[in-house]
């Protein structure tokens, strides 16, 4: 059973916030990151390990930690929660499919449906969406909607220039088993980006984004829904720069450079 007293402290509320108070606490206050597969450890989603790491430890984590545990909080609440697996979309080539490697929840509550999501890295929702196609969404100055494409839902993001596609899923409930499998892939095959490469993001009450990556060039990208700005970083910038902009201290840079635990 989740420890929704200390969680609800880790996000910075209390008492028995709602589910849309819930889903933007939990996206500002704890950041996305891949720093254990990153550094070779594969990321275990047991309750005891997630509340360890991200509420105890006060880490982040990638989108099935921090879903797994915004659907333990939700469930404490008295909400229904759903998984359903997502193939991410977003600069992927149409005729190179990746695998169901991303996280969403549909939420039931109070005789109504929602699409959640607080593990996007790369740009996630800062309230829940009504479940299924529907209006136009703003939130902090972002636009989001959920258009259907043949079998699956699509959640799109406007650029400025247009609609583009995030990730899609088909409204299938899976299996916890199912969860892990993907998690178990995500998290230690030599092949997949969150273990070759790095990724931290974060956001702000008012919609601002910061993230840090090496998937195309190592960079700091800070953006608002008008504005980005991209500064290049060295590696040995890094431990500074997870402690400073993402809260996360104790990392260094390995001789291979990768970010590792520091040893004191």
């Amino acid at each position: 059973m989740l420890d929704l007293d200390a969680y609800l402290e880790r996000i910075g509320l209390g008492g028995r916030p709602s589910l849309q108070e819930l889903h933007r606490a939990h996206g500002v206050a704890i950041p996305f990151e891949n720093l254990d597969p990153h550094r070779g450890v594969p990321v275990s989603l047991a309750q005891e390990d997630l509340e360890r790491k991200l509420v105890t430890q006060r880490r982040g984590g990638y989108c099935f930690e921090q879903n797994l545990l915004l659907k333990s909080a939700l469930e404490a609440l008295g909400a229904e929660v759903d998984l359903m697996l997502a193939r991410v979309r977003l600069g992927a080539s149409p005729d190179l499919p990746r695998p169901r490697s991303h996280l969403v929840l549909r939420v039931r509550e109070a005789g109504r449906e929602w699409h959640a999501d607080v593990g996007f890295g790369l740009g996630t929702l800062l309230e829940p969406l009504p479940f299924g196609p529907g209006d136009e969404h703003e939130q902090g100055g972002w636009r989001f909607k959920v258009v259907a494409d043949r079998h699956e839902y699509v959640l799109q993001t406007d650029e400025g220039d247009g609609w583009v596609d995030l990730y899609g899923f088909p409204v299938e409930a899976v299996p916890r088993v199912d969860v892990e499998t993907a998690n178990w892939w995500t998290s230690t095959h030599p092949h997949s980006p969150f273990v070759t490469g790095l990724i931290l993001s974060t956001h702000d009450v008012g919609g601002g984004r910061i993230s840090l990556s090496d998937w195309s060039g190592l960079a700091l990208t800070e953006r608002t829904p008008s504005s980005r700005r991209v500064t290049p970083v060295q590696r040995m910038e890094l431990p500074r720069l997870i402690a400073e902009r993402f809260g996360l201290s104790g990392f260094a840079v390995g001789e291979d450079g990768r970010v590792a635990l520091s040893r004191g």
